[in-house]
Order: structure tokens, then C-alpha cells, then sequence
């Protein structure tokens, strides 16, 4: 991978939670003043999508996918524990801790302050939260720790192929204990729209980019030109959701608040425990500290985008998952941070990863 490619966090990443924070104010203006906005947006549906906020989040997501090497897959063995803790982390770990935090604290915690029905929206926004691992800040994060890019590249890409597969039946496995139908046919159709297709999308554009121009081009000169698109796409999106979202949070600001905790601590305690395990199978720190991360981080684009598809944009299910965006930058930048001052608790590596 490219040095260029990753080095650092950019200006709008560093400040994400500042950005959303701007997108609620303005669409919550819009929602209040300008209905009609809404109103029209809400019309534009088929097959149960909402067609301007699925081209948007397709936007976001295809950039993204872009970066995912196959052909990296075949590095799986050089460095096999940390793809099993990782991979294993965000599958066998992470989805399930959400579904409990959240129940937890939506049903009992805060069980005074959130009705019944709310808190059972609520944990179903946060099981699509925890079902979806991060694919793409997971590269921000692991130059920021001095993580081995090429494993890095790796435990995304995997992911990725995971995701398709494991997505929808442990969903569907924690909805169903969550007494919350799910139509199979739409979360099988939102995964093939949103994860699938650009999937293959970004691997085409990849190979013919690479075969065409080279890996260097691709990587420090094509990839960058998405960048700002897919910035402005995000910030567009979350816009459009919180002008159907606006009636909630001034009614109920506070839950915001309280949503974030299961979601905050479900990100704390998923790194602390594929850190963990890194260390106790003696992980150089170059590849424990990408495999907490990917661990603890979420696909919020992919959640908000599965949200919307099978409870629709003014669901409380999408206030949810919009939170995990609000809460994601500053609770991984306070990891990062720790994981820099413990990386004496591992051994040096090796080798790396080629």
C-alpha cells in the first residue's frame, strides 16, 4: 500500500464529530422550516429504498471498496492469528456484546426515561451497528498506530467477504430474540445493493485502473480524486436523514446522550479484548493494533444505509445508527491514543507482512 495513501487522518476525519454535529443543526432547520424538502424525499422510493439517499450512501460506499485487494488474501497465512482475532472479534464477539449492552441499558437502565417500543427500536438500530465492521477509517487508524498496512489490507478485505455472508442471519438471529420481524428479502437485497455490487464495482474499477495505469496511480493519484465526493456524500446524507430525524431529537435531545453509551462502550471493550487476545498469543504490536481497531470500529455507512432501507428514514432504527457516526472519530482517536502508549507490551515484529 501506499504511503500516500495513508498518511494521516485528513482535516474532515479528524473533526467528523463537529461535521455531523452541523448536518443535525442543519437538517433539523430544514425538516422544521422547509418541509416540503423532506416531504419530496420521501416520495422517491422504490423497492423499498429511498432512491436520493441510496445513491448517496452508494457513493460513500464504492470509493471504499475500491481500496480491497483480493489478491492480498492470499497473505492470509502469513500472519493467520491476527486475521482469527480479528475476524473473530467482529464476528463472534462483537454483534453480540452490542445486542446486549443495548438491550441492557435501553430496557433497563434507562428504562424510565425510553417506552418500551422506543428502547426495542433502539437496540435494533444498534444490532445493525454492531453486525457491520469497519472497512474503510480502519486504514486511518492503523497508519496512525505505525499498523503493517498490508495486514491491514488483508483483515479489511476479508471482512468484506465476510460481511455478504454473515451479515443478514446474525441479524436476523438478534432481531428475532428482539421480537422484531425483518423482512429476509429486503436485508438480503439491502447487502447485495450496498455491500455486493459495489464490491464488484470497486474490484473492476481497480484491476482495469491497475492494469491500465499501474498500482502506483491507482493508489496516489485515483483513489484521492473520490475523496472529496465521498465527503460530500456523507455530509449530504446525514443531512437528508436528520431533517426526518429532527422531530425526535428536539423532542427527546437527551437520548442522544444515552444512546451513545452502550454504543461507546460496545467500541472500548471490543478493542480491549482483541488487544488483549494479540497480546496473549505474543502479536507484534503492528498487527495487534490494527486488528483491535477493526474490531471496535463499525460500517456505519452500511448500518444507516440497512436502516433506512427496512424501517425507512424517520425511524428512530436510523437515529441510531447515525449516532455511531457522531460517536465513532473521538472514541477511536482516544483508542489510537492508547494503543501508541502500550506498545512497549509487545514484541518487536520479526518480519512484516508482505
Amino acid at each position: 500500500m501506499s504511503s500516500k495513501k495513508t498518511e494521516g487522518i485528513s482535516f474532515f476525519e479528524k473533526y467528523l464529530t463537529i461535521w455531523v454535529l452541523l448536518c443535525m443543526a442543519a437538517g433539523i432547520l430544514i425538516g422544521k422550516y422547509l418541509p416540503e424538502i423532506p416531504a419530496f424525499l420521501e416520495k422517491n422510493q422504490y423497492a423499498q429504498q429511498n432512491i436520493p439517499i441510496a445513491i448517496l450512501i452508494w457513493i460513500m460506499i464504492y470509493p471504499m471498496m475500491m481500496k480491497v485487494d483480493f489478491q492480498s488474501i492470499k497473505n492470509v497465512g502469513k500472519r493467520p492469528l491476527g486475521i482469527f482475532i480479528s475476524s473473530g472479534t467482529s464476528w463472534l464477539i462483537k454483534p453480540f456484546l452490542m445486542f446486549g449492552l443495548a438491550s441492557f441499558f435501553f430496557k433497563i437502565v434507562f428504562k424510565a426515561f425510553i417506552p418500551a417500543e422506543l428502547a426495542q427500536d433502539y437496540v435494533t438500530g444498534a444490532v445493525l451497528l454492531g453486525a457491520a465492521p469497519c472497512t474503510a477509517m480502519v486504514f486511518v487508524w492503523s497508519n496512525l498506530t505505525k499498523g503493517d498496512p498490508a495486514h491491514t489490507l488483508v483483515q479489511v478485505s476479508v471482512n468484506d467477504l465476510l460481511i455478504i455472508a454473515l451479515f443478514v442471519p446474525i441479524v436476523s438471529f438478534l432481531l428475532g430474540i428482539n421480537n422484531v420481524p425483518i423482512p429476509w428479502d429486503t436485508l438480503v437485497f439491502s447487502i447485495l445493493l450496498f455491500v455486493a455490487v459495489p464490491l464488484v464495482a470497486g474490484y473492476f474499477t481497480r484491476s482495469t485502473m491497475i492494469k491500465n495505469h499501474g498500482e502506483e496511480y491507482f493508489n496516489d493519484k485515483f483513489v484521492p480524486k473520490f475523496d472529496g465526493i465521498t465527503t460530500v456524500g456523507l455530509l449530504l446524507t446525514l443531512v437528508i436523514i436528520f431533517t426526518f430525524q429532527g422531530d425526535v431529537i428536539l423532542e427527546n435531545p437527551v437520548h442522544v446522550l444515552m444512546i451513545a453509551v452502550p454504543l461507546i462502550l460496545q467500541n472500548v471493550i471490543t478493542a480491549f479484548f482483541a488487544y488483549g487476545a494479540c497480546k496473549w498469543a505474543k502479536q507484534p504490536h503492528n498487527i495487534a493494533a490494527p486488528a483491535a481497531l477493526i474490531g471496535a470500529s463499525d460500517f456505519f455507512e452500511l448500518a444507516v444505509a440497512v436502516a433506512i432501507s427496512l424501517f425507512g428514514p424517520n425511524s428512530p432504527v436510523v437515529l441510531v445508527t447515525t449516532v455511531g457516526v457522531l460517536t465513532e472519530v473521538p472514541v477511536m482517536l482516544a483508542l489510537v491514543g492508547f494503543v501508541n502508549k502500550t506498545r512497549h507490551w509487545f514484541p518487536t515484529p520479526a518480519f512484516e507482512v508482505k
